[in-house]
């Protein structure tokens, strides 16, 4: 089963616990006992492993596991603005925090970036290198399938990957031959699974798989930085929220987001 198949997982001990969106906004305003304690937090698709990871280390100090729901940005903060409960919102991009912060959700004073990300072109495994700049080299990799991406027009990696590839003079060779995902993973399983020859993702969720490799990495100046910031929300009365945004911001946990090849949230 791929990443696509299943938005919503168990991370890879049990730790995390997930549920949709919907679960969400139903039982987590009265529910009882440890979930009541456990922070609520709304998570890129992209941090998947990473936040498994802090939330492992989290649990080592003798915290409850967080619950974590992890989608595309976009979905996570319409939700939010729906009135889904959550105690933390990680987004892949400052757009959609600021849409959050512009209708007072966001505690501003505990908005920072959390992590900074790479944005890569890969093909199914095993491809050979690709020069970004080499169109007609473009075009012959792309043959006839589409180029997979995250929806460009809502989702931030979608929206990166039209940035760089507009920079790149590429957008107008594929922007009617696109295969438009609810996220960036879900991107990444059209890859993985062959069904789209190129694809536009991030350089981690590329090093979390193994059936696509990195055949060229966008240059940084081709699109905005790659930030995720992380707030804590208004609606949140949770103790334990404010101590988790304080541990994924600790330099415990950049090293455990550097292990799944981020980048220091505090780089310039």
């Amino acid at each position: 089963m791929t990443w696509a198949d299943r938005p919503f997982a168990i991370g890879r001990r049990g730790f995390v616990g997930l549920f949709l969106a919907a679960s969400l906004l139903a039982g987590c305003g009265s529910s009882t006992g440890e979930a009541e304690t456990a922070p609520v937090v709304f998570a890129a698709a992209s941090l998947q492993e990473a936040i498994g990871d802090v939330s492992e280390a989290w649990m080592r100090r003798g915290h409850r596991a967080p619950v974590v729901s992890f989608a595309g940005s976009s979905a996570l903060a319409r939700q939010i603005g729906a009135g889904a409960r959550a105690d933390l919102f990680i987004s892949a991009d400052e757009a959609w925090m600021d849409a959050l912060q512009d209708q007072g959700r966001v505690v501003v004073a505990s908005r920072a970036v959390l992590t900074r990300n790479r944005l890569v072109l890969v093909a199914p495994a095993p491809a050979a290198p690709l020069d970004l700049r080499d169109q007609g080299a473009f075009d012959a990799a792309l043959g006839e399938g589409r180029l997979a991406i995250a929806d460009p027009e809502a989702v931030p990696a979608g929206r990166y990957g039209k940035a760089a590839l507009t920079a790149l003079e590429l957008w107008p060779r594929v922007e009617g031959r696109l295969a438009p995902a609810e996220n960036v993973r879900a991107a990444l399983a059209l890859v993985e699974r062959g069904a789209a020859p190129l694809g536009v993702v991030y350089a981690t969720d590329a090093r979390a798989s193994e059936r696509a490799t990195v055949v060229a990495v966008f240059p940084a100046t081709t699109h905005p930085p790659i930030v995720y910031p992380i707030a804590r929300l208004t609606r949140s009365d949770n103790r334990e929220a404010e101590a988790f945004r304080r541990f994924l911001l600790s330099d415990e946990a950049a090293a455990i987001f550097r292990a799944r090849g981020f980048a220091a949230g505090a780089e310039s």
